[in-house]
């Protein structure tokens, strides 16, 4: 079984956000799998590594970044969907139901995504991070209505929880003429 690690930094200065991504690729052996300016006016890094590489470069960026981060995550055991469906290589065949979790901040979104691929059997296609939404993100999922009920409600509560929901649709039974935008 391949475990994967993530790292998010999300910080309210731009110049401070590159300044943080330069010290977190030279504090360990980790992979940048984005790091890019987001709406509004923030700068967002992932990353993954093994476990001790991704804490200490969580470590050096918040070093770097302090006073200026807005969120982290740290996810020592992220479910296999959630990098794919940020990076936008998803495939799904299954067409029974479909599920959007809209939250305020890119980390919610992330936790959210990970939280319902480990609650039910979803497909989750897309996660998208911030970028031209004004600071909001947000998750699609594709499965059976039991198991989309069961993982947004999961989901949810974490999202809540943080106060950063928006808002969640579930659609059973979507008309196929929608599929494209849940897919790639």
């Amino acid at each position: 079984m391949n475990i994967i690690v993530l790292g998010v930094l999300e910080f309210n200065s731009i110049a401070v956000g590159i300044k943080a991504l330069d010290g977190i690729v030279k504090a360990a052996s980790v992979k940048i799998i984005d790091a890019r300016t987001i709406c509004p006016g923030k700068f967002v890094i992932l990353f993954t590594g093994d476990v001790a590489a991704v804490d200490a470069s969580l470590t050096a960026g918040k070093g770097i970044g302090e006073g200026y981060i807005v969120d982290e995550l740290f996810i020592p055991n992220l479910h296999s969907q959630i990098i794919p469906a940020i990076v936008g290589t998803v495939e799904c065949k299954i067409w029974d139901a479909v599920a959007v979790i809209e939250s305020f901040s890119v980390i919610a979104s992330i936790e959210a995504a990970d939280i319902a691929a480990k609650t039910a059997n979803v497909l989750i296609s897309e996660v998208r991070l911030a970028a031209g939404m004004g600071g909001k993100s947000y998750i699609k999922m594709i499965g059976n209505i039991d198991e989309v009920e069961a993982a947004v409600k999961s989901a949810v509560k974490v999202v809540g929880d943080k106060g950063l929901l928006c808002k969640e649709v579930i659609i059973p039974n979507p008309h196929p003429e929608i599929k494209p935008y849940f897919i790639y």
